[in-house]
């Protein structure tokens, strides 16, 4: 008969990759952090998992912790307080590092963050380190560049991490000729109608118009609620870039188009004929005007730029339907997604909703603001995010990792990817309705629409 200890060991891996986050916790945590309008409540954590390569020790990670995750920002060691007035502000607190490590959930009464050390190996990893912030302290860009701000290169932690290069797909519209104002004014029009198209739907989409009920949407009341499963798969860069190259688009349209086709193959599964529901993608989208991580002294140089807090937007992207399985080109997918992508970050919508929301948070309080976002969440099918991570392997506290990975929870949506890139590799992360959705079978149909594509990219002569 196995021992509690060898239970723990031998699932350590299934707790780390299928989180479920129970109802109950979930719903005591709302209401500590009083984030609720009416029926609509938006609580998101953010999980970062790092998976180490060596035993985990306790020591040199936490005052790691102390000395350098800390101080990155006043928002890790406060507390959201009221005054006199009734007006939110953050207030700064006495922080005890180990009351922050392996709690189930964030209480009211601390900083809104923890982490859990899993010492326990797994296939992955010989131990886990697993980062559970708030959102309320910062977006996906804080929280990775906070995280980024612990690491080291593993080879030589005095040099500091490099990442891949923001390369623009070449723009067949772009020519050294043809530069006279006349020639532009049918673009700027254009580009004034689909400012105006594109914000009016992202409006109606976070207000009154939802998606279909599908196998990817479950609709049901109260799913930020539920138990999820978390779960993940990796794909070579190599292989992604092969595809890239051949089709003259970004690394972006690629993983957006196998996402969008794994999709809806997994929609498709078991159905005689096609039964195409109408189905968008969130698409989360950094708004800060820099390309690149900022460290933790450029963040707290007096004439800085604003990089902490969340500025974020979304873009409302409709998944490309399937017009037929048995003459199915699937880099049509890549294509369709550059098309969609492109028209809706050239339209000026992404400003738009980046300055209503700025609105509300200033004007109508955080309240209203998570009731649009929530809403916003809720009527979509998916939500999808990606960060860029560093090139060459990391170490935390000398403790080289792996792999990494992270994924939004709390929303109110059955499914979420979040990717991540890593020493060639691309990390991506199933967050999924439990019961719902089968992760397993939508990962098989991921990978399906990731081999279609490539046997037909190097088809191409």
């Amino acid at each position: 008969m196995c021992s509690w200890k060898d239970k723990i060991k031998k699932y350590s891996f299934h707790y780390l990759l299928l989180v479920v986050i129970g109802e109950a916790q979930n719903r005591n945590m709302v209401n500590e952090l009083n984030v609720e309008d009416g029926d609509s409540v938006l609580s998101v954590c953010v999980l970062a998992v790092l998976d180490s390569e060596i035993p985990i020790h306790d020591s040199p990670a936490l005052g790691l912790l102390k000395h350098v995750f800390l101080p990155i920002s006043p928002r890790f060691s406060s507390l959201m307080a009221e005054d006199e007035n009734g007006v939110k502000h953050w207030k700064k607190v006495e922080v005890k590092l180990e009351d922050h490590i392996a709690m189930e959930q964030l209480p009211h009464n601390r900083p809104l963050w923890n982490i859990h050390i899993i010492k326990y190996p797994t296939s992955n990893a010989a131990g886990n380190i697993i980062f559970k912030l708030h959102h309320s302290l910062g977006d996906g860009y804080s929280l990775m560049a906070a995280l980024l701000s612990c690491l080291q290169r593993a080879d030589n932690p005095s040099v500091p991490l490099i990442f891949p290069s923001l390369t623009s797909a070449p723009n067949p519209n772009l020519s050294v000729r043809g530069t006279s104002i006349y020639r532009n004014i049918p673009k700027v029009l254009r580009s004034a109608f689909n400012t105006v198209s594109d914000f009016g739907w992202s409006l109606m989409k976070s207000s009154y118009v939802e998606d279909d009920i599908s196998l990817i949407r479950s609709g049901n009341p109260g799913v930020e609620f539920k138990p999820v499963v978390i779960s993940t798969m990796t794909f070579s860069l190599d292989d992604i870039k092969q595809i890239k190259t051949k089709l003259r688009v970004t690394i972006n349209d690629v993983i957006t188009g196998i996402i969008f086709l794994g999709t809806r193959l997994y929609m498709q599964e078991g159905r005689n004929k096609l039964n195409n529901e109408h189905s968008t993608a969130l698409v989360l989208l950094n708004t800060r005007a820099i390309r690149e991580y900022k460290s933790v002294k450029e963040m707290h140089k007096p004439c800085a730029e604003k990089v902490w807090g969340n500025q974020f937007a979304f873009l409302h992207v409709s998944i490309p339907e399937l017009t037929s399985l048995e003459s199915l080109n699937p880099l049509d997918f890549v294509w369709k997604a550059q098309k969609l992508i492109q028209r809706q970050r050239n339209s000026g919508a992404i400003f738009l909703t980046a300055r209503l929301l700025e609105w509300l948070r200033k004007f109508k309080g955080p309240e209203a603001t998570a009731k649009y976002i929530y809403s916003t969440i809720k009527n979509s099918s998916m939500a999808l995010s990606n960060i860029i991570g560093p090139v060459e392997r990391m170490a935390l506290a000398n403790h080289p990792i792996k792999s990494l990975y992270f994924m939004m929870i709390g929303g109110p949506e059955s499914l979420t990817i979040a990717m991540v890139s890593y020493m060639g590799k691309l990390r991506v992360a199933f967050k999924t309705e439990k019961g719902f959705i089968d992760p397993e079978k939508l990962k098989s149909s991921i990978q399906n629409a990731f081999e279609m594509m490539l046997k037909a990219a190097q088809d191409i002569a």
